[in-house]
């Protein structure tokens, strides 16, 4: 049986090629990183096999950490359709994965991601990446950038997580 740790949340910055995650663990006010990574299809392999190998990856993310959360990032805008596919294809599949495992399932565009993790939706990348590595404790920012939002959209989720229990509450009080 899938049991969920209510401490961990699994985030995703999704892409065919390069699919970042990072999961996290809160305790109180601590959050620590537990794994920070990319999963990667080579973009010879035809799409169906790649595809096929993201869904297996992710499920093995799931099954191995048990997240009680999995936060994607939304597919918001992008100048170039063929990757605007790509990315929305592997979205799909962390979404239906996620849900799937019986995780609570949230999307959040990239400004909402920066103003919750540095306090500023126009934050460039540098400056999150420093908020990351304070806000986790790392020595270093993440290497991957792809991880690194992955880590973003995580914290993310972990700040707005009490606010959206209470409102869950009030509507089931109705």
């Amino acid at each position: 049986m899938f049991v969920r740790d209510e401490s961990i949340v699994l985030g995703i910055d999704p892409g065919l090629t390069r699919c970042g995650y990072a999961v996290l663990h809160s305790a109180g006010n601590t959050v620590r990183a537990i794994a920070l990574g990319v999963i990667r299809t080579p973009p010879t392999d035809p799409l169906p096999q790649r595809l096929a190998e993201l869904k297996a990856e992710l499920v093995l993310l799931l099954q191995q950490y048990r997240p009680f959360a999995v936060a994607v990032e939304q597919v918001f805008f992008q100048t170039n359709v063929r990757t605007a596919m790509s990315v929305g294809q592997a979205s799909g599949l962390a979404l239906a994965e996620a849900w799937a495992f019986g995780c609570d399932v949230v999307q959040f565009t990239p400004n909402q991601v920066k103003d919750s993790v540095a306090g500023w939706g126009g934050a460039d990348k540098a400056q999150v990446q420093r908020m990351v590595q304070s806000r986790l404790g790392l020595a270093t920012p993440p290497k991957h950038g792809d991880a690194a939002v992955a880590a973003e959209l995580a914290l993310c989720y972990l700040g707005a997580a009490p606010m959206r229990k209470r409102v869950a509450l009030a509507v089931a009080a109705r």
